[in-house]
């Protein structure tokens, strides 16, 4: 089922994209609450406003629902890559893409919470997962490729393993910080040092007033 249509393949009228786009909040918002083992289509259903027969006129299953809300978490945390355009130097690029990324995992941090425990034991949503990671790699590897072109990585450095580790390590570090144990004094500083690692992992020059 695609997004603007109906499990059948008719297109939404304007009621039901209405109906479809509550019952995606609403889902949203008792997997925040319950977590996805405990959550119900009652208590979607009940919690969106609409009768519990509906939710079969948008969505299959509880499983559908999630994954649709997971991909479109992941459309909004991942869009902000390193992009290789004229502008600010690389190693502010970095900067800028790193907190771009902390400000959606800010957004998103109770979901993300769920997602790592439904990354577990769901196989349709680890490949979710995995083709949103591939694409946001891909992304920030061919960056990193135009910067060795323009002499300014080593070329040594394997641009799509550097673009994996990076993102893994970022990724996991603003979990562990946002998820696991909340310390806003000393986010500042846990950013800054994910921007230096990042820039010398890479050979940047520095922009970043690091010696």
């Amino acid at each position: 089922m695609g997004s603007d249509g109906e499990p059948g393949g008719q297109p939404l009228t304007e009621r039901g994209a209405r109906t479809r786009e509550r019952l995606l909040a609403a889902a949203r918002e008792v997997f925040e609450e319950r977590g996805f083992p405990e959550t119900r289509v009652a208590h979607i259903t009940r919690h969106a406003g609409v009768a519990y027969g509906s939710f079969y006129t948008y969505f299959p299953s509880k499983e559908a629902v999630f994954l649709e809300v997971a991909d479109r978490l992941f459309e909004d945390m991942t869009r902000h890559a390193l992009v290789p355009s004229a502008g600010p130097s690389p190693a502010d690029r970095v900067r800028r893409a790193n907190r771009a990324y902390y400000e959606g995992y800010l957004r998103n941090a109770k979901m993300m919470a769920i997602i790592e425990q439904v990354a577990t034991f769901n196989e349709e949503f680890q490949e979710l997962r995995r083709k949103h990671r591939a694409a946001q790699v891909g992304r920030s590897a061919r960056a990193i490729t135009r910067w060795q072109r323009e002499g300014l990585v080593p070329p040594d450095v394997d641009p799509e393993m550097a673009a994996r580790v990076l993102a893994a390590m970022v990724d996991h570090s603003l979990y562990l910080w946002l998820v696991q144990s909340h310390d806003p004094p000393g986010t500042e500083r846990l950013l800054d040092t994910l921007d230096m690692l990042s820039v010398r992992a890479l050979g940047l020059p520095s922009q970043l007033g690091e010696p």
